[in-house]
C-alpha cells in the first residue's frame, strides 16, 4: 500500500478507506469521536504490540525447547513418558495446577448461558451468507428433510424435478413421529390429528376418530398465533427450545393435509459465530472495511443484500422477532435471529490496514477495537434489533497459547472498554480450545478470563495441526484418519468438558462441539452429531442453516443440562493421555499404497482449498475433497494436511519429489473438479507462474518452519500477489 492510500494520526498510519469507514459510519451515535477513537488505539498498540510479539517469542523459545529435547533423547513411539513430562513442566509449558474456582461471568444471554443448541460459523466477508445465518435462529423442518438426504430417495421419493408427492409423504410421516416423540399427545397419535386448537389455555387435539386430546405434558403448549379455535400458528417446547406449527389449507402441503399442517418450523441456530478469523481471506484494508461494514449492519441491523436467484431478485435482511399468544392470552415474544457472537484474528497476525512507526501493527488488536465499537451501536439500543438483550458483546478469541495469553487478551478487554467508554466486562470472552499448551492448561486459562468467559471449543483440525508441529521431532506421525482414533484426542475432548464443568461454565457459558464439515451428507450427521450432546457438549458447529435445523432434532432428543451432570461424576480426563503423541507404531511398515494415499489426500486437500483461498479471495466453502465429497472447508484444514506432509517429509517417508509429483498431478485432478466455475484460475500446466500452485507447494514444502504450523503467513502473501497482479 502506497503512503497516499494513509491518512496520518500521530504515530498511525491508517488505510484511509479504513479511516473513512470509522469516522463516517461507524463512530455517529456511539459518543466516541474518530480523533478519539485512534488516539486510544495509538495507546494501546503502544503497549500491547511489543507483548504480544513476547508472548510470540515465549510460543518459539518453548517450541525450541521441545525439539531439542526430542533430538537429544528419544524419538520415535518409545520415547519416556515421564521423563517428557517433566520436561514440559520444567519448561513451564505445563502450568501449575490452579485452584478450585467458578466463572464470575455476568449479564450473559441465554442463549448462551442456558439454552442448548446448534451453533454457525459465517464468514464476515459475505453479508448474503451473513443474513442467512443470523436468520438460522428458526428453519423449516419440511424444507430440511426434503432437501437433503436426510430422507433416503427410495420408494419413488426422490429429489430430482418438481415437488415428488411420494417423498412428500415421507417428510410428514418424520415429522409427525418427530412430534410423538417430544410432544406426546395423551391418547393417540399427531399422524391422526385433523385439528389443534386453544381451549380455556390448554392445547386440544381433534383426532380422526372424533376424538379430542391433549398433551401429556400440557406445559409444553407455549402459545399461538390467530383464531384460537383454528390457529394459524401453535407454538410448542422443550428443553428451552420451541417448535412452531404452521396450518395453512391452501397451502400445497397444508390442503392436503388432515390438519392442514404444512411445516414445521424449529429453532435451530441458537447462536452465530461471525468470523474475521479462519473462514474469511482478508488481507488488506479493502477486505478488512467489508467485514466491519457488515458486522456494523449486522449490530445496527440495517445490513441487507439484493441478489438474483433463479431469475428472481431477492432482498435479504434481518428477520423480525416472532410474536404469539400465550395460553393465557398474554403476548410472548421471542427472537427471530441468533445471537451473534465475532471471532477476531489470532495474535500471530499484522496487517497493513494500520501501521505503528512505519510497521504493521498485530491484527487484533484492530479487530477488538472497530468490531467492539461497532457494538456499541447495539449496547446503546441505537439499531433496528436487539442482538444482546442482557447487554454484552462476545467475542471469540482464537490461537491463544496458555493462560498468560488469554491474561493479556482479558487485560487487552479491559483497555478497550475503558478507550470507547463501555461498561467493564462488558466485552465476553470465547475461548478456543485449538492450541495443546492451552488444552493441558485449560483450567488455568479459564481462570484468566473468569469474569469474561462466555465459551470454550474442541477443534480437531487445528488442534491436530498444532499436536503434529508441537511434537514435529518425536518421529512420524500416524495417518490423519487413525490420529481421530488415537488415545490422546479422546481425552482432549472429556477434558474441554471435564474443565468448562469444574469451573462453573454451566448456566454462565457454552461448553462447544466442533464442525460437522460435511454439508451434504445429512443422514449421516442425524446418526452421529448427537454425541456431541452425549459428550456434554450444550453447542456444536454446523455448516449451513439446513444443518442447523436437522442438529437441532437431537437438542430435542437430549436434555444437555441433565447429562452435563451425569459428566460431573465421572473421573477427569488425564492430562498424560492428552500429551500422549500419536506417532507411528514401532515395527509399523506404511505400504507404498498407504503412503501415496495419505499423501494424495493432503495434497487435493490443500490444493483445493487454496485455489478458492488465494485465488479467488473466498476463505470459506464447499470443497471437493479427493472422493469428490464436498467439505466446508478453512484455514484450519490447512494446518493438519500441511503439518502432516512437513512431518512425514521430515522424517523421510516422502520425499520433495514426491510432493512435488502429487501436487502436480493433483493440480490437474482440482482444476477439473472446478472447470464449471468461470472466476476459477486454472494451476496446470504452468506450475511455475501459477501463485494459487506455488502457494500450495509453499505450504507443503514449508510447513515445518512455518510458527505453530499456521497456513496465515503463506496464505496472506499470496493473495496479496494474486490482488496486486490483477
Amino acid at each position: 500500500m502506497s503512503k497516499k492510500d494513509y491518512t496520518p494520526h500521530g504515530d498511525l498510519s491508517i488505510a484511509t478507506a479504513l479511516h473513512k469507514l470509522v469516522a463516517e459510519e461507524i463512530c455517529p451515535g456511539t459518543g466516541v469521536a474518530p480523533d478519539k477513537f485512534w488516539s486510544e488505539l495509538e495507546l494501546i498498540v503502544k503497549d500491547f504490540a511489543p507483548r504480544i510479539k513476547k508472548h510470540l517469542q515465549i510460543r518459539d523459545d518453548l517450541q525450541s525447547k521441545i525439539d531439542t529435547w526430542h533430538k537429544d533423547n528419544a524419538k520415535g513411539p518409545d520415547y519416556d513418558a515421564k521423563a517428557y513430562k517433566d520436561h514440559l513442566q520444567a519448561i513451564g509449558y505445563l502450568e501449575p495446577e490452579v485452584k478450585s474456582f467458578s466463572v464470575a461471568t455476568s449479564k450473559v444471554d441465554p442463549e448462551i448461558a442456558t439454552i442448548a443448541g446448534a451453533q454457525l460459523v459465517v464468514p464476515l466477508d459475505n453479508a448474503r451468507f451473513v443474513l442467512n445465518a443470523a436468520n438460522a435462529r428458526w428453519g423449516s423442518l419440511y424444507d430440511a428433510l426434503y432437501g437433503t438426504d436426510a430422507i433416503p430417495e427410495t420408494d419413488g421419493a426422490t429429489r430430482a424435478g418438481g415437488y415428488n408427492p411420494a417423498r412428500g409423504a415421507k417428510v410428514v410421516a418424520w415429522c409427525r413421529d418427530f412430534l410423538d416423540q417430544h410432544f406426546p399427545l395423551d391418547n393417540g397419535s399427531h399422524s391422526s390429528a385433523v385439528g389443534y386448537q386453544n381451549t380455556d389455555g390448554a392445547l386440544q387435539i381433534k383426532l380422526d376418530n372424533g376424538n379430542t386430546t391433549s398433551l401429556q405434558d400440557p406445559q409444553q403448549f407455549k402459545g399461538f398465533c390467530g383464531d384460537s379455535t383454528a390457529p394459524a400458528k401453535v407454538l410448542l417446547g422443550k428443553n428451552n427450545l420451541h417448535a412452531e406449527l404452521c396450518f395453512d389449507n391452501t397451502h400445497p402441503i397444508g390442503k392436503t393435509d388432515p390438519a392442514h399442517l404444512c411445516d414445521i418450523i424449529l429453532e435451530s441456530a441458537i447462536t452465530t459465530i461471525c468470523d474475521c478469523e479462519d473462514s474469511v481471506a482478508s488481507v488488506d484494508a479493502d477486505d478488512k472495511c467489508m467485514v466491519y461494514r457488515n458486522w456494523l449492519g449486522l449490530m445496527t441491523g440495517k445490513l441487507a443484500h439484493t441478489f438474483s436467484k433463479g431469475g428472481t431478485t431477492i432482498d435479504r435482511k434481518l428477520a423480525a422477532d416472532r410474536t404469539y399468544t400465550s395460553p393465557d392470552g398474554d403476548s410472548l415474544t421471542l427472537p427471530g435471529r441468533s445471537v451473534l457472537l465475532v471471532r477476531n484474528v489470532g495474535t500471530q497476525l499484522t496487517i497493513d490496514s494500520v501501521q505503528y512507526k512505519g510497521e504493521d501493527i498485530p491484527e487484533t488488536l484492530i479487530d477488538v477495537m472497530v468490531t467492539s465499537l461497532c457494538a456499541k451501536h447495539d449496547l446503546m439500543g441505537l439499531g433496528d434489533f436487539s442482538n444482546s438483550r442482557n447487554g454484552s458483546v462476545y467475542i471469540v478469541k482464537p490461537k491463544m497459547h496458555g493462560s498468560e495469553e488469554v491474561a493479556l487478551a482479558t487485560e487487552l478487554f479491559g483497555r478497550v472498554e475503558a478507550a470507547l467508554s463501555i461498561e467493564p466486562n462488558t466485552l465476553k470472552m470465547g475461548i478456543m480450545d485449538e492450541e495443546r499448551r492451552t488444552t493441558v492448561n485449560l483450567k488455568a486459562a479459564i481462570n484468566a478470563a473468569h469474569e469474561r468467559v462466555v465459551f470454550i471449543n474442541t477443534g480437531f483440525l487445528d488442534r491436530t495441526g498444532d499436536d503434529i508441529h508441537t511434537c514435529m521431532e518425536a518421529g512420524p506421525m500416524l495417518p490423519k484418519a487413525e490420529i481421530k482414533q488415537a488415545k490422546w484426542l479422546n481425552a482432549y475432548e472429556d477434558n474441554n468438558v471435564d474443565c468448562g464443568l469444574a469451573c462453573g461454565l454451566q448456566d454462565h457459558a457454552q461448553i462447544g462441539k466442533g464442525m460437522w464439515a460435511m454439508p451434504d451428507e445429512m443422514a449421516a450427521m442425524l446418526d452421529t452429531k448427537i454425541q456431541h450432546l452425549q459428550q456434554g457438549g450444550n453447542t456444536a458447529w454446523v455448516p449451513s442453516p439446513t444443518a442447523a435445523t436437522l442438529h437441532a432434532t437431537h437438542y430435542f432428543n437430549i436434555n444437555v443440562r441433565d447429562r452435563q451432570n451425569e459428566l460431573k461424576k465421572r473421573t477427569a480426563a488425564n492430562v498424560d493421555d492428552i500429551i500422549t503423541i500419536p506417532l507411528l507404531p514401532a515395527g509399523r511398515n506404511l505400504s507404498a499404497e498407504e503412503i501415496k494415499d495419505e499423501l494424495d489426500n493432503n495434497c487435493q486437500g490443500i490444493l483445493g482449498y487454496v485455489a478458492r483461498w488465494v485465488g479467488q479471495g473466498i476463505g470459506c466453502s464447499k470443497v471437493l475433497d479427493i472422493n469428490n465429497i464436498a467439505l466446508m472447508e478453512d484455514c484450519a484444514t490447512l494446518r493438519i494436511s500441511s503439518q502432516h506432509i512437513a512431518n512425514w517429509l521430515h522424517h523421510g517417508i516422502i520425499s520433495k519429489e514426491e510432493v512435488t509429483e502429487s501436487m502436480q498431478r493433483l493440480a490437474v485432478y482440482v482444476d477439473e473438479q472446478n472447470k464449471g466455475d468461470g472466476d476459477y484460475h486454472p494451476m496446470a500446466p504452468d506450475f511455475d507462474n501459477s501463485i494459487t500452485f506455488q502457494a500450495s507447494l509453499d505450504l507443503a514444502l514449508k510447513g515445518r518452519e512455518q510458527p505453530n504450523g499456521y497456513t496465515e503467513f503463506i496464505l496472506y502473501d499470496r493473495r496479496l500477489e494474486v490482488k496486486n497482479a490483477s
